[in-house]
């Protein structure tokens, strides 16, 4: 009997071992450009070394990234707070980071999706300028940076001041038309230079427009020596990167929400930029920034 008893005892824990080694591995969606892709190597990578499956898909779409979890094609993917807010659930009321963060948590609890920790950046819009030409200007915020324009505008009309924007903000119901209301900021046609969001960063430093819109995260900010401005009329929104999750996932795969919340955990603004700088200038592959990285923190 007692041989019986240690015999299906065996059989039970060979059975729930093998139903493990072929479970489903978690499946990873991000987006298509270079911050996204260091953060699926480094996710992968991470995962692994924890024991679990991860399968990436790489270069999704924010929508359909969206829809793709909704329908429970994909698990576990990096978003942004703003992303959420004003894309998926239409929300353009301007709100505190803090606040933000707990809008899309709560909205997508509802939908048995899980924002676990955010991480201490926010990848948003921003004015940049040479940090040369910033620094000896003193122009530090937005608001000394309209200063600037309608100086020129009153005293030399012929010095045009020159912003580079690309196609899609400028023509945003969101876009330049509110930024210009909020910050009082009159320009004239000709001071509005469209191009490609990639062209703006050569733009700015190489001074072929005085200042151009970035994202704060893009690793072209410290490669190019740009500055910054603060919005401090906090005009753009907060854009904190999170890892998101299906609560069934979540259930079923014990450990992930930590895994998840050690690499949230690591990133901020600066850290993010750099690695995201090895990869647009230094041309390194997303793949190897993330594996140098993570062995720098001992997590390999």
């Amino acid at each position: 009997m007692n041989l019986k008893k240690h015999l299906l005892g065996w059989l039970a824990a060979a059975f729930l071992l093998s139903g493990q080694s072929q479970a489903a591995p978690i499946i990873l969606a991000t987006k298509g450009f270079t911050e996204q892709h260091i953060l699926s190597a480094m996710t992968v990578q991470y995962l692994q070394k924890k024991g679990f499956q991860v399968q990436p898909q790489t270069n999704i779409a924010a929508v359909i990234s969206r829809n793709a979890m909704l329908n429970k094609q994909i698990d576990v993917t990096w978003e942004y707070t703003g992303t959420s807010l004003i894309i998926y659930n239409h929300i353009n009321k301007r709100m505190t980071p803090e606040e933000s963060y707990a809008t899309v948590k709560k909205l997508d609890a509802r939908q048995g999706l899980v924002w676990l920790n955010p991480a201490d950046m926010n990848n948003t819009y921003a004015f940049a300028m040479q940090r040369e030409r910033a620094e000896a200007e003193n122009i530090t915020t937005m608001s000394e940076m309209v200063a600037k324009i309608e100086h020129l505008r009153q005293t030399d009309p012929d010095n045009n001041w020159l912003l580079g924007l690309d196609l899609e903000f400028s023509g945003r119901s969101d876009g330049m038309k509110p930024l210009q209301q909020t910050y009082a900021m009159e320009l004239d046609r000709p001071q509005i230079r469209q191009m490609d969001p990639g062209l703006v960063y050569n733009a700015v430093r190489d001074g072929f427009v005085d200042a151009g819109l970035v994202y704060t995260t893009d690793g072209r900010v410290k490669g190019f020596d740009l500055k910054v401005l603060e919005d401090d009329k906090g005009f753009f929104p907060s854009y904190a990167v999170t890892p998101v999750v299906r609560k069934e996932i979540l259930d079923a795969n014990p450990g992930l929400a930590d895994a998840l919340n050690t690499l949230s955990g690591l990133l901020d603004n600066d850290i993010i930029s750099t690695l995201n700088a090895k990869v647009d200038i230094d041309h390194q592959s997303p793949q190897q920034v993330a594996r140098e990285f993570l062995q720098q923190k001992n997590l390999l």
